[in-house]
């Protein structure tokens, strides 16, 4: 067995709209069944138990079959949330494509690691630590996954509908697009002020804020050593706290201090924290915090310090082990609860009580081994949301507004959260910016609270779901001049819009990246720019195939047509069947039931796609008889269709008309594919709902130049003589052209062009024997990168298309396409007409245009 390419698709893709890996799998003819390898499914069971081997493949189950199910049911032991696999048969004989769900990337990539180290491993009767592969797995899906902080949050923007990226390995995500995202950073949101966070930061400062509101706070000073922490201890004449002015997570906090011995080695503990430190009255009663998000208390919860009940039998470093042990305990904060740690503060306060870590309590003897109850150090929470008084929950509100922070924790001691503050002599003694979220989600004791619902209700209004439009635009040929009409309509209706497409990434019209943009990660560029409104994306096959979509939905899916296909023999992509597969995805992934798809009814494996449509599906084609046209009109469903020099939109008996002649690009309507690119546009705007006259305004506006649509049908004048300069590279592109040109009048006609390597044979040949039947001349070149094949053997394939030609009597092979334009120019007479394919756009172009402008 050997495993030959790893992908993760990290978006809906072609098998799901899952995050997945897939893997390309080879097997020997002995590892394709099962059966014939008696000893290895009973191995295979024997190393991993909970292994489920299902549904077979053909006659037999292969080893690849039980890769693919190991890979899914490491993760899930391992505690990952996933479900999905599935195996694909390619035409190489013993190929398959295994596709395995994953919700941690690295993750998932470790589960295809170890599979296949397990499967080897029963196929020799070799050793498999069963335990160290799940372990290895654990630790690392806890190490990179969110924590339950962020996590929480996250979910409650995923049952809003808020898309969600992860920016970071760490805790920064983006909710939403464009100008409408916001992020966060664990408990810390867009919305989140600098100042704020410092003056929750600064002690004192907070001390002083909320005493001018009338909240009661703990009398205390900033003290400059030990010898003046105990002179404030001596001033406030009581038990008192030390602590940094600017610490968190109760680190360095000392409480409930008497003797000048403890003050004064809290002070040097806290000073080791922060330069400053705070010296202030001890609040008998329970540690209590309280979460504010925005201007409401969604959460209460009574916080108990770390403790021990004896036994009799067990020391207190015995006792603190088997706590640990529980499973919802862990380092640091990606766990339910934290594991208590017999650091110094614990032995000291141990000490205070005349015990230490190897002392034997009595039976039931409760032994506090802290005095603050942070979860951070071992603490546990027990709900209290119902319990907060109605003046208390007020305080706590008004202390956390006068931070401004947008979500606070407030930090409470008193007896009991039943009564006011002032009726029991409690008061808040902190203000936490960023506060953990864990034990409101999860408490030791009591019910959970929709803390994370409560922080995205207050980022979002009701009812927003972050999301800017999103305008997919895919098919084979098309699709670029389609995306630049979609967004000329955009930009009409005065949306900041950003476009991706084969020629670059765009801004407000600016180029912030250039090359073919046509994949995911160009589309997730555009979704992160703040600047962007609208967003339209030229979805190619090669980027659905390699990473997914770049976005989990979109508004409007538009597939322009499939045709003969192209690319096809590439990626396990052998049929045009198979890349109208691939080109759904799109239309699969469109908003459900608001969202449209815009199909070509003219094109049978397109229109095929609506049955796989969520939402509602506009249906164009030029003829107004077309069957798929003429049903969905007859159903008063959305349409786009040609009625002599108009395009007609109708939908329920109500039409509106856009004359061709205020379309430049489809040249008064002469280039029919251009009519189909513009109806495509038409469709995209309707779905939109925007007004007919910025649709109008959008497609009138586009004029189709190098500029705007570089190699899109761009037209020149040169002594009399028309060119013509486009990127088409398929069949069913250049029969598109030569029906174009065909309405165009020309005393000699004339073409170069060079085939591209990664076509198949067939794809190549049949470019030129469509050529060789409508012009006169053909000017056959090659380029530097012929795509793996050897120099020549494009040149032979299109020389091989010209062998039955019925107009062309003229055959020029050149070496070099700047050299290929000068053989075309060479001899244009006026009245003449001569078509130049080109592969590098913006080279070339630059090259016709400064031919032409030279005269």
């Amino acid at each position: 067995m050997r495993v030959s390419r790893i992908r993760a698709l990290r978006g809906p893709n072609l098998w799901s709209q899952r995050t997945s890996m897939e893997a390309i799998v080879s097997c020997g003819e002995t590892e394709l069944a099962i059966d014939e390898l008696p000893a290895f499914a009973a191995r295979l069971r024997a190393r991993f138990p909970e292994i489920s081997l299902t549904q077979p493949i053909g006659r037999y189950r292969a080893v690849v079959h039980a890769f693919e199910r190991a890979a899914l049911a490491l993760q899930v032991q391992a505690g990952c949330p996933v479900t999905f696999s599935r195996l694909v048969k390619t035409l190489e004989p013993g190929t398959y494509q295994v596709i395995v769900e994953y919700s941690e990337e690295l993750v998932g990539r470790l589960a295809l690691e170890l599979s296949e180290t397990l499967c080897r491993s029963a196929l020799d009767d070799g050793p498999f630590d069963l335990a160290d592969a799940l372990g290895r797995l654990r630790e690392l899906n806890e190490d990179i996954r969110l924590g339950p902080s962020t996590s929480a949050i996250v979910e409650a923007a995923i049952a809003r509908g808020i898309p969600f990226r992860r920016l970071t390995n760490g805790s920064l995500v983006q909710f939403g697009w464009g100008s409408r995202q916001c992020r966060i950073q664990a408990a810390e949101t867009s919305l989140t002020s600098v100042i704020a966070e410092s003056v929750a930061q600064d002690k004192e400062l907070t001390r002083m804020l909320l005493r001018t509101a009338g909240i009661p706070v703990p009398c205390g000073r900033p003290v400059a050593n030990a010898e003046d922490a105990w002179a404030a201890t001596l001033e406030i004449g009581g038990p008192v706290v030390v602590k940094p002015r600017d610490g968190n997570q109760g680190k360095g906090v000392g409480v409930n201090l008497t003797s000048r011995e403890q003050v004064e080695s809290a002070y040097a503990v806290a000073a080791k924290i922060s330069g400053a430190v705070i010296v202030e009255r001890y609040i008998p009663g329970h540690d209590h915090r309280i979460l504010v998000v925005g201007n409401k208390l969604v959460a209460a919860a009574r916080r108990d310090p770390p403790q021990v009940t004896g036994d009799g039998v067990h020391s207190i470093s015995q006792l603190v082990a088997q706590i640990n042990s529980d499973p919802r305990r862990g380092e640091g904060h990606a766990t339910l609860l934290t594991k208590i740690s017999l650091d110094e503060i614990v032995l000291a306060h141990l000490a205070t009580q005349g015990l230490t870590k190897e002392s034997i309590p009595a039976k039931n003897m409760r032994v506090y081994l802290r005095n603050n109850a942070n979860l951070s150090t071992g603490g546990t929470a027990t709900d209290v949301t119902d319990d907060v008084h109605p003046e208390l929950a007020a305080r706590v509100v008004t202390a956390a507004q006068m931070t401004g922070l947008d979500i606070c924790g407030v930090d409470v001691v008193c007896d009991s959260v039943l009564h006011p503050l002032e009726d029991q002599g409690g008061g808040v003694i902190e203000i936490n910016a960023t506060p953990g979220l864990r034990m409101h989600l999860q408490p030791s004791f009591g019910k959970g609270r929709a803390v994370g619902e409560a922080i995205i209700a207050n980022m979002f209004k009701d009812g927003e779901d972050a999301r800017i439009p999103v305008i997919a635009v895919t098919g084979t040929n098309g699709k670029t001049t389609t995306v630049r009409l979609i967004a000329s309509i955009l930009g009409c209706s005065g949306l900041r819009v950003g476009m991706t497409n084969t020629d670059g990434v765009y801004v407000n019209d600016q180029r912030i990246d250039s090359g073919d943009c046509s994949g995911p990660k160009s589309a997730k560029n555009v979704l992160f720019h703040p600047d962007v409104d609208a967003a339209v994306l030229e979805t190619a096959r090669g980027g659905i195939l390699r990473e997914g979509l770049g976005f989990d939905r979109c508004h409007v899916a538009v597939v322009t047509n499939i045709g003969m296909g192209d690319h096809l023999g590439l990626s396990h992509i052998n049929t045009v069947e198979d890349l109208a597969a691939v080109k759904r995805v799109v239309v699969q992934n469109v908003m459900p039931d608001t969202g449209i798809a815009v199909l070509n009814a003219a094109d049978p494996l397109v229109a095929g796609m609506a049955s796989h449509c969520p939402g509602s599906v506009t249906f164009f084609a030029r003829d107004a008889d077309h069957p798929v046209i003429a049903k969905h009109r007859s159903q008063r469903k959305r349409v786009v269709y040609l009625d002599g020099d108009s395009i007609v939109a109708s939908e329920g008996g109500v039409e509106h008309r856009i004359s061709l002649i205020g379309i430049p690009v489809t040249q008064n309507g002469t280039v029919a594919f251009q009519i189909e690119n513009a109806m495509a546009a038409t469709g995209a705007g309707w779905a939109l709902g925007l007004d007919w006259e910025i649709i109008r305004a959008g497609l009138a506006s586009f004029v189709n130049d190098f500029q705007t649509a570089p190699g899109r049908f761009n037209l020149f004048k040169h002594r009399g003589a028309t060119l013509i300069a486009d990127y088409g590279h398929n069949a069913d592109a250049i029969r598109e052209l030569v029906r174009a040109i065909d309405n165009m009048p020309a005393k000699w006609r004339s073409v170069a062009i060079s085939g591209t390597g990664d076509r198949r044979d067939e794809d190549i040949r049949r470019q030129t024997e469509i050529l060789g039947d409508a012009f006169d001349k053909v000017v056959i070149y090659e380029g530097p990168d012929q795509r793996g094949r050897p120099d020549g053997e494009v040149l032979d394939l299109l020389r091989q298309g010209l062998e039955n030609a019925k107009r062309t009597r003229e055959v020029k092979e050149i070496y070099g396409e700047l050299v290929a334009i000068d053989a075309a120019f060479a001899g244009l007479k006026a009245g003449e007409l001569c078509l130049i394919l080109i592969n590098q756009v913006e080279e070339s172009l630059r090259y016709i245009t400064n031919r032409v402008t030279a005269g």
